[in-house]
């Protein structure tokens, strides 16, 4: 009985002393939280022979706890900054019914970008035409801890300038 005892505690002390993380902060920054955003080189066109959507493979397979943002080019504010828009991005009909949305599903492997709404022939092509989107991989606990809608918050706080922004081909 008593071995079994030791052995439970052992087993125990491994376990407990196992769940521990290693944060890098130095002086209050953060140094482990890393960031990846893409955006495409050229606009996309959603049309019925792309079925409104497409899709764009990440180079790499994703680690499990990543999650994916995805923000809509929106044109230029008063001062001339890009405004980028969160998605799921949702417009309504002058009644107040929906009448289209950007929407988004993502794998560790692929982000699908899409259009979904009752009649997609019918989108102005300001919303379907030329479209140019970034997408942003964080880790989930970073995506936790800021306003994930604000596209200028999420790259201030990840440190990633236009300059990082890897260019690709959708």
């Amino acid at each position: 009985m008593k071995k079994i005892v030791t052995l439970f505690a052992f087993v125990s002390f491994l376990a407990f002393s196992s769940c521990t993380t290693t944060e890098e902060y130095y002086d209050g920054e953060d140094y482990d939280t890393v960031g990846t955003t893409y955006e495409n080189q050229i606009g996309h066109n959603f049309s019925s022979s792309n079925d409104y959507s497409f899709g764009f493979n990440f180079p790499q397979r994703l680690v499990e706890s990543d999650v994916v943002l995805v923000y809509r080019y929106d044109g230029d504010d008063n001062s001339g900054r890009p405004v980028w828009q969160a998605l799921p991005e949702t417009y309504y009909f002058s009644d107040g019914t929906r009448d289209f949305s950007f929407k988004y599903i993502f794998t560790r492997d692929y982000v699908d970008v899409y259009l979904d709404g009752n009649n997609r022939s019918t989108i102005s092509a300001d919303y379907r035409l030329n479209q140019f989107f970034r997408i942003v991989v964080v880790p989930a606990d970073f995506a936790a801890s800021v306003d994930t809608s604000n596209y200028n918050e999420v790259m201030s706080t990840l440190k990633i300038s236009d300059t990082q922004i890897q260019k690709v081909k959708l």
